[in-house]
């Protein structure tokens, strides 16, 4: 029985802390990989990223594994969460060994930031080096394979989709070689996950799964979508996070391809996607407790459509987990108070 989220793929585990009230809407999540490390590899393609040791990734570069990842609401001032994870993982011994003692090390941690400065009503209340030693802290108290809280929790506390409230989604698929490909998606866009013409979530149309509203409960939707966006204040720089994890063995180039193509999975639920104000960013992690068929020129190809269809199927998830929001900073209804959950 799986879980159908990122910690389905063996070693893997997630954490979040979550700040809300008193001028708080944001918080981080902490992807952690396991101990020794995994091979990782990023695609930004957003015009406006907020990031941190992305260029260690590159597979030109020396690192080759990295223990975790952090995803943080904040913005740019969010990235100092990353801190707090290295300090973590040095006092375990856990990054790159520098020296001849085995504490000697430097552990790698990329991070990458959304926009959700002020959503709480306090501009200066973003996540810090102690916000990220309690998400990593929640991630290694995890059992292997626990279910992901999603929804409006860690880095998607804050987050927003045009005029609604976005959040955490999972998930994952297991292919037919045994191979596990999972999907963590921080959902914050410029753009919008619904048909405006239909109410329909544009990754459920993907999905086959897409159940149309009736017309009244749509015009309603939108008649309320046109009354917060007077009171919100324009979304300046917002952008999707996505963790795709995999037990597959991978180069870092192979990772970096992976990185790649699971951006098509968030063309299809969001759009318009990859704007200047966006900061769209997905990191890969790779295991490699499964060794990938180097004879089938097809394996590869798998592990990649798969990447894209469980971040599509994570946006999905993190829309429909959303809660709504209306305090200081501003009014974000939820999708499915709007539309009703299924």
């Amino acid at each position: 029985m799986t879980a159908d989220a990122l910690t389905d793929v063996a070693g893997v585990r997630v954490g979040h802390a979550t700040r809300t009230g008193d001028g708080w809407l944001t918080g981080t999540t902490v992807v952690l990989a396991p101990e020794g490390g995994a091979v990782a590899a990023v695609d930004v393609r957003g015009g406006g990223p907020g990031t941190k040791e992305t260029d260690a990734l590159d597979p030109r570069n020396l690192v080759q594994r990295v223990e975790a990842v952090v995803l943080t609401g904040g913005s740019a001032y969010g990235l100092d969460a990353a801190s707090g994870v290295m300090a973590w993982l040095e006092e375990r011994g856990r990054g790159v060994r520098v020296g001849p003692d085995p504490a000697h090390v430097v552990p790698v941690v990329p991070a990458a930031c959304v926009f959700d400065l002020g959503r709480g009503g306090d501009f200066r209340a973003r996540p810090d080096a102690a916000t990220g030693r309690a998400a990593v802290e929640a991630a290694a108290a995890c059992e292997p394979g626990a279910p992901v809280p999603q929804g409006c929790v860690g880095a998607g506390t804050g987050a927003v989709l045009g005029q609604m409230k976005g959040g955490v989604g999972t998930a994952s698929t297991v292919l037919d070689s045994g191979i596990t490909v999972a999907a963590l998606v921080v959902a914050n866009a410029v753009g919008s996950a619904v048909d405006p013409e239909t109410g329909v979530l544009y990754g459920e149309f993907f999905q086959g799964r897409a159940r149309h509203p009736e017309p009244e409960v749509h015009r309603a939707a939108q008649r309320r979508l046109a009354e917060v966006a007077g009171r919100n204040a324009p979304p300046p720089l917002n952008t999707t996070l996505a963790v795709v994890a995999t037990d597959a063995g991978l180069s870092k180039a192979q990772a970096q391809k992976l990185a790649g193509t699971a951006h098509d999975g968030i063309a299809r639920a969001v759009r318009p996607v990859h704007l200047l104000s966006d900061g769209d960013t997905v990191f890969t992690l790779a295991t490699g407790a499964r060794p990938l068929d180097a004879a089938d020129p097809l394996a590869l190809n798998e592990v990649l459509a798969a990447g894209a269809d469980t971040v599509t199927r994570a946006i999905v998830r993190a829309v429909r987990a959303a809660e709504p929001v209306d305090g200081p900073g501003g009014a974000w209804p939820s999708y499915g108070e709007l539309y009703g959950q299924r």
